[in-house]
């Protein structure tokens, strides 16, 4: 019985990272780039100050972005060590895993174009929100450790005579080997744990639950999408086909909020390299709001009527595919190969001391 846990932990967990490690990778590389080649002035300029027009800058760059929660943890912490301050890296983090093209045309297609314009207003709204209470509420963490408001940006630029290849290779070996190195350690601990949620609790049990339209299941809704790893687009249907066997508008709207923009392994991360603060901003906040939008969606569409129907949605489904990259299973499993070689490796200096320990007791 032990062994048949332990087996389908580690099975859901290889799954929840194989759908992410693709898009882990290539943050890695956009990550790494945007250190190295991106004028640190320039990227000052534009997210390194509390304004509120940086953080809409934020917002409407990751809303371009199909990436997931977990693919866009390496990328806003890129961000954010590139000189951006706190309140546009978590606006940026909460942006892009809820709003993407192919999300938007699958909520209209499966959930209504009610259900879908609260989404995607929520999805502009939310992220804001979060950018300005951490701009307002940050401490130290306010700024990445030397991106302080006043340094020296000349002092940033020293590495400007360097060529472009050698700025790429700089950047690539910092996107695998600082940050990639440092994520996919977080990233392997937060899977397991997800794995393990997933494993122990019967998929019925969050069916039922999500069909329950009272304030413990709302809450209770919000708490369990911000540890659950959830992909919006792969969700869309199967939250369409719970709604439509009866479950309340708001509560899917909040799972899809809370499950989408957040999950244990960025919460884990968040909380190693940023701090415990940025992650009570984050995770306090985003489960309010959601649980708010849940609530109010519940009150404003009490006749709502479920919209699924295949047939109808088949042109939606159609257009949305074209905003989809759809990795091969060789790639993603490659893909994560590297993530956990990576976080792997991030072990190696304890296991290095531990063994020079033993050679010498």
């Amino acid at each position: 019985m032990i062994l048949e846990i332990v087996n389908r932990i580690i099975y859901v967990s290889i799954d929840i990272l194989n759908g992410a490690s693709v898009w882990l990778v290539a943050s890695f590389i956009l990550a790494g780039l945007l250190h190295n080649v991106l004028s640190p002035e320039k990227l000052q300029r534009m997210l390194g100050n509390t304004n509120i027009s940086s953080i809409i800058k934020a917002i409407l760059s990751g809303m371009l972005l199909p990436m997931c929660s977990c693919g866009v943890i390496p990328l806003g912490l890129g961000l954010y060590y590139s000189g951006a301050c706190l309140g546009p890296a978590l606006a940026f983090m909460t942006a892009t895993p809820i709003i993407n093209p192919a999300a938007v045309l699958l909520a209209f297609g499966f959930l209504g174009p009610q259900i879908a314009a609260i989404y995607l207003v929520s999805g502009f709204v939310v992220p804001l929100f979060i950018g300005i209470v951490g701009n307002k509420l940050a401490g130290s963490e306010l700024y990445a450790p030397g991106m302080e408001k006043g340094l020296d940006l000349v002092e940033l630029e020293s590495g400007g005579k360097d060529s472009l290849t050698q700025k790429l290779r700089a950047g690539l070996e910092w996107g695998f080997m600082d940050m990639g190195v440092s994520v996919s350690k977080y990233v392997c601990l937060g899977m397991l744990l997800a794995g393990s949620i997933i494993a122990l609790v019967p998929p019925n049990f969050i069916q039922q639950y999500l069909g329950n339209p009272g304030l413990l299941s709302l809450t209770g809704i919000a708490v369990l999408g911000a540890i659950m790893y959830v992909c919006a687009v792969g969700h869309i249907p199967f939250i369409a086909a719970l709604v439509a066997s009866g479950a309340a508008p708001g509560l899917a709207i909040t799972f899809l909020l809370t499950g989408t923009a957040t999950n244990l392994p960025e919460l884990i991360s968040m909380y190693k390299l940023i701090g415990r603060r940025a992650v009570a901003i984050y995770a306090l906040v985003l489960i309010s709001a959601s649980f708010l939008i849940g609530y109010l969606t519940n009150m404003l569409l009490t006749d709502f009527v479920p919209l699924f129907n295949i047939f109808e949605t088949k042109d939606t489904v159609s257009m949305a595919n074209k905003f989809i990259f759809s990795a091969p299973e060789s790639l993603k499993y490659l893909c994560s190969v590297i993530v956990a070689g990576l976080g792997i490796y991030s072990f190696w200096p304890g296991i290095k001391r531990y063994l020079v320990k033993e050679r010498t007791a």
